[in-house]
């Protein structure tokens, strides 16, 4: 199974999204079994928001964690950008805290960046770190020149990831980006690592050559994309998974290993960028 570093957590590769879960009565019960089953195939990493359903993802990961030893799990939340402040974040956490049911994140992200200055955020951060309602804190959706200047300000290095769009049809960090946070060791978050459903095998060219890899691999196509966009070991994936045999596809992925033939002809579908492209978001 492969795993990576996050701040000084060894976690699986592969987490689980929760973006648009918990909205609906009549899929709730499915996406709490998707969940369970999650944890028991060995994902540790949930992903949720306080801007998901606002706050109904919480709420259904809240279930969903009652269930383990609450160490076992890798719990990720973030906040509204204007919910930055001082006063505004101290109550965002609680919120998300009462409806997580629980007493601390293990991650706690800055969603994307707004008007409140960032030295603001890092302080606050680090208050609710000292007293242990946070483990660690990161950000979200921060390009390149966010990301210089975070780490340029008092205690900004103190931030463990950024979480991003990264998947097989959206390359653009690898310009710049992802090399900076390699040189700085500060490892991904990709959401949205397979894009939506099937939309990067839509061309007939390309869909037949990724069903014929997956064929390799007795795999299917989404556990390639997965598989692809963990590869560099310093990425942890958190595809969203409403459905029990969808949760299982994923987290199939954690033991598939592409090879030099495989990553080279994926490159030649999908190459890297050649110049800056603005940062991808949903």
């Amino acid at each position: 199974m492969k795993q990576m570093m996050i701040g000084k957590r060894l976690v699986p590769a592969i987490g689980m999204g929760t973006w648009g879960l918990g909205e609906s009565i009549s899929s709730h019960a499915a996406e709490k079994r998707s969940l369970q089953e999650g944890l028991h195939l060995g994902a540790r990493v949930i992903d949720t928001a306080e801007m998901y359903g606002d706050g109904l993802a919480e709420q259904l990961v809240g279930e969903v964690i009652q269930e383990s030893k609450r160490e076992d799990i890798y719990l990720i939340s973030k906040f509204y950008p204007w919910h930055a402040g001082a006063q505004q974040l101290e109550a965002s956490l609680h919120a998300s805290l009462k409806r997580l049911k629980t007493d601390y994140l293990d991650l706690y992200l800055l969603h994307w960046r707004g008007n409140i200055p960032l030295t603001e955020t890092i302080e606050i951060l680090e208050a609710c770190k000292k007293a242990g309602k946070i483990k660690q804190w990161g950000v979200s959706n921060f390009d390149i020149r966010d990301m210089k200047e975070l780490y340029q300000l008092p205690q900004g290095d103190k931030c463990v990831t950024n979480q991003v769009l990264y998947n097989l049809g959206s390359r653009g960090i690898e310009f710049d980006l992802l090399p900076w946070m390699k040189e700085q060791q500060i490892p991904l978050i990709a959401y949205a690592p397979v894009a939506h459903g099937d939309t990067l095998g839509a061309n007939l060219e390309k869909k037949k050559i990724l069903r014929q890899i997956a064929g390799e691999h007795n795999g299917t196509v989404y556990q390639i994309l997965l598989a692809w966009s963990i590869h560099n070991g310093t990425t942890l994936a958190i595809p969203k998974a409403s459905q029990l045999e969808h949760m299982q596809d994923n987290m199939g992925a954690l033991n598939l290993s592409l090879t030099e033939n495989d990553l080279k002809e994926l490159d030649r579908l999908y190459p890297a960028p050649k110049r800056k492209l603005p940062l991808a978001v949903l």
